[in-house]
């Protein structure tokens, strides 16, 4: 089995390069006995010369010599290129969004992205979201700042502030705007994944306010379903554009006016999972271009 090394390789490309030991040895920085005991070695090795030995003149490649050459310097651009983090092609960056982020933001996302950039993405809720991460299943998550664990570091990429959704013939339907104290009066529904709920109620308790449950549906777009068919008003940080449920009832949205600075959407990467350079890449066109991402 052969143990050639890319020193070796790197000395013989030299010679060839160079045009003897002598000048390669002088461009290498290093001792001619020393590259020319690594060139023997490795003619050892291969069982066959790569120069011609000629008295005083140049070192020329035999016919092998040619060939392996070639392919040795092909090898050692490649190693470079890895080394530097620009091997191509780039492998798939890993990119999961949260469930109710990803029917408002994923596709416009995917639309921007440069053809040269190969994105996989994954639809996941909070809990698995946060295990993918932590077994470096996932590159990068964008999902609400919401139990992420302190092995994971965040980028705010936006702050979004929760609103209210309901029937046009609600009666808070005719404000421009509504507040805690006013949603704590209506039943309210709430989309019924991992931390959201717990969440939600965090928002009235710093209030002094106990919200009203009456639904906890399992998706989005069943709470709006419910909130448009006057079963009570919803409540989400996603807002898919208003207009009609997926059954075809009307709804409207209205913001909470008093629900703070709102909640940062975040790209998470695992603290110990260095990103790719595509996935560098990814974050960086996702900070910069944020016109697809839910607006505060």
């Amino acid at each position: 089995m052969l143990s050639v090394t890319l020193r070796q390789l790197e000395y013989a490309v030299a010679v060839a390069r160079n045009g003897g030991v002598t000048a390669a040895a002088q461009a290498l920085n290093i001792s001619q006995p020393a590259l020319s005991v690594a060139l023997s070695q490795l003619e050892a090795q291969l069982g066959k010369p790569l120069f011609l030995r000629r008295p005083r003149g140049p070192a020329v490649p035999t016919a092998f010599g040619r060939d392996f050459l070639e392919a040795a310097e092909t090898q050692l651009a490649s190693m470079a290129r890895l080394m530097a983090g620009d091997a191509a092609p780039a492998a798939p960056v890993r990119l999961a969004v949260f469930e109710d982020l990803a029917p408002v933001i994923l596709g416009p996302l995917l639309a921007a992205l440069p053809a040269d950039l190969p994105v996989t993405p994954g639809v996941l809720g909070f809990e698995a979201m946060t295990d993918g991460l932590g077994r470096g299943q996932i590159d990068l998550a964008l999902t609400w700042d919401l139990g992420l664990p302190l092995s994971v570091t965040r980028e705010e990429v936006a702050r979004v502030k929760p609103h209210a959704v309901m029937g046009p013939r609600h009666r808070l339907a005719l404000r421009a705007g509504v507040s805690l104290a006013e949603l704590a009066d209506v039943p309210l529904i709430l989309a019924d994944q991992g931390l959201s709920v717990g969440h939600m109620r965090a928002l009235f308790a710093r209030r002094g306010l106990a919200p009203r449950i009456a639904h906890r549906t399992a998706t989005l777009e069943l709470m709006r379903s419910f909130a448009a068919n006057g079963l009570g008003v919803g409540l989400s940080y996603t807002a898919p554009v208003p207009g009609q449920s997926y059954d075809g009832a009307a709804l409207v949205t209205r913001p909470v006016l008093d629900a703070g600075a709102g909640e940062p959407l975040v790209l998470a990467v695992a603290r110990d999972n260095a990103l790719s350079p595509a996935g560098e890449r990814l974050a960086r066109l996702i900070a910069a271009r944020r016109g697809f991402l839910p607006k505060g």
